[in-house]
């Protein structure tokens, strides 16, 4: 699943951004019970672990020029919820990347 935002932000203010919200990722999902781990094998890639509800999920958000790209792997068996996690990461993403 891929899901891109729209920013008009210079690279450096959204990896900023991210770094610094990052640990909020988990308390954006449903249920709060979410672990989410995450990673910074270069400068504009953030990989990420997120286990819930006996699912680990595995995902990347790579920070471009006028848009930030989140790539979640989702299991053929959550393919039913694309549509609702996307709509969730397009939402929360915009608010991780706002201003705090």
């Amino acid at each position: 699943m891929r899901v891109a935002i729209p920013h008009d932000l210079p690279r450096e203010t959204v990896r900023a951004r991210m770094q610094r919200r990052s640990h909020e990722i988990g308390d954006h999902i449903p249920g709060g019970m979410a672990d989410v781990t995450t990673a910074w094998p270069s400068e504009n890639r953030m990989t990420m672990r997120i286990s819930a509800m006996g699912q680990a999920l595995d995902g990347r958000v790579d920070i471009e020029e006028g848009e930030l790209v989140f790539e979640i792997d989702l299991p053929p068996a959550l393919g039913f919820l694309e549509p609702m996690i996307a709509g969730a990461v397009r939402q929360q993403g915009q608010k991780l990347i706002g201003k705090a």
